[in-house]
């Protein structure tokens, strides 16, 4: 499916849960460093997001993270009683797969389309960070999208995934 067709459903299912968002195009982006001066001007908390493997289990983990932090895999594994380095980038191949979505888009706005499989750790910023707004992509990397701090929240539980929050300040 075309990321223009799944943005069109994610703001469908968003509108479905009166969530009201605003939208922002610009050029497409592949790393935060680029994305940022098109979005900087956008008030709020902004996300990083890694989408990775448990290499035991086979799990896949989607991290977002405010766009600022360092993320040690080793350290995240042991906080989420992985086990060091255990942890993995996982490839395009599963992306599209659980999340419909391809390198460069990765967003928890993409956990509309996973039926489950994904563990969807939080970074505790987003919500203590007395944010107006939270920005992702909307399953496409030229654009961001913000929504108000608890209507994200409301979305990832309405997308069956109970989101585990972790304090990044004490892990990075």
């Amino acid at each position: 499916m075309a990321c223009g067709e799944l943005r069109r459903e994610l703001e469908q299912y968003l509108q479905a849960l009166n969530i009201s968002v605003v939208c922002v195009e610009h050029p497409e982006v592949f790393t935060v460093e680029e994305m940022m001066p098109h979005v900087e001007h956008l008030k709020g908390a902004h996300s990083k997001n890694l989408f990775l493997k448990d290499k035991k289990k086979k799990d896949f983990w989607l991290v977002t993270v405010l766009h600022n932090r360092q993320v040690n895999l080793g350290d995240l594994a042991k906080k989420l009683n992985v086990g060091s380095g255990n942890l993995r980038f996982a490839d395009e191949a599963a992306l599209l797969e659980k999340l419909h979505v391809a390198q460069g888009c990765v967003t928890p706005l993409a956990l509309f389309c996973d039926k489950g499989s994904v563990k969807f750790v939080l970074d505790s910023g987003f919500l203590e960070g007395g944010y107006e707004k939270v920005y992702f992509h909307p399953m496409t990397n030229s654009a961001t999208m913000g929504l108000k701090p608890d209507d994200f929240l409301t979305f990832v539980k309405k997308t069956g995934h109970e989101p585990i929050i972790v304090k990044f300040d004490d892990i990075c």
